[in-house]
């Protein structure tokens, strides 16, 4: 009787030693509760979550829109930064897909329309430059840049005999000028305009005037095919010393956008140190 007590004593003691480590914490039968993350201002957030009764859909590209151009034929562009150019027409309520084109190979750098949204010019980092009737729908032209683009603009108007681009080089100072309708052979190159990559080209259409802007900050005013691109007769001023269109170059900025009034007597725009300028 005692040898079997003895034996079922060691039995229990090597069953002991065999346990490892620390035993378990018994749960507790009440779980800890968490902390409650306070976000700052959280009420001044919920109080301006959108709750506008106009809002009604949205429009998609697959990728981020990186360019939206509205034409005074009532329609709507928009670029995406994966080459795909949409198109939609402004109805009554909203906005209506029209036609879908994949337009590039890789990033849209640019787009722009013209002075009365008949065309359409996109150029992008697969060195090409595309041409679009607006009205029709259609890609009416293609032209194969040697250099990689880095804006462009429409200059022509009412009355030219040929429908001209002004397209920069992301590379050099160079200003190249196309016929949206040709054969892809510069019409023209402003190689002594600026001295850094244009950034910027705008087309003043009330007075058929192109404004370009460089990294430097700086901005010059020229015409376009039919004046041979001479420094307009229309303006004010001989002199950019006279005016304050050094202030970007003063302040080691450029502007990042540019855009004129509808009487064409004032530009505004923004500039890379967030701050906005207006000039007369």
């Amino acid at each position: 009787m005692l040898d079997s007590v003895l034996q079922d004593v060691k039995l229990f003691k090597e069953e002991e030693d065999e346990v490892f480590g620390p035993l378990p914490i018994a749960s507790s039968s009440q779980p800890e509760k968490k902390k409650r993350k306070v976000v700052e201002h959280e009420k001044i957030y919920l109080d301006n979550l959108p709750c506008s009764e106009t809002y009604e859909r949205s429009y998609m590209h697959r990728s981020p829109i990186t360019h939206v151009v509205v034409t005074k034929t009532d329609f709507v562009i928009t670029a995406s930064n994966d080459g795909h150019i949409k198109f939609w027409k402004k109805q009554e309520e909203g906005i209506e897909f029209v036609k879908h084109f994949r337009s590039h190979l890789g990033v849209i750098h640019s787009i722009c329309t013209n002075y009365n949204g008949t065309l359409l010019c996109t150029v992008a980092s697969d060195k090409a430059m595309k041409v679009f009737d607006v009205i029709n729908f259609d890609m009416i032209n293609m032209i194969k840049l040697d250099f990689t683009p880095l804006t462009v603009e429409c200059i022509h108007y009412l009355g030219d005999a040929i429908p001209t681009a002004a397209v920069s080089d992301q590379d050099s100072s160079r200003v190249h000028i196309y016929d949206c309708k040709g054969n892809g052979t510069p019409l023209h190159v402003l190689d002594r305009l600026h001295t850094k990559p244009v950034v910027l080209i705008k087309f003043n259409p009330i007075y058929q005037v192109v404004v370009s802007v460089d990294k430097a900050g700086i901005l010059e005013y020229w015409s376009g095919y039919k004046q041979e691109f001479k420094f307009p007769k229309c303006v004010h001023f001989e002199s950019k010393l006279d005016t304050d269109l050094f202030e970007f170059a003063k302040n080691k900025t450029y502007p990042s956008g540019l855009s004129f009034s509808p009487d064409g007597n004032k530009f505004v725009t923004i500039s890379m140190d967030r701050k906005r300028g207006e000039k007369t």
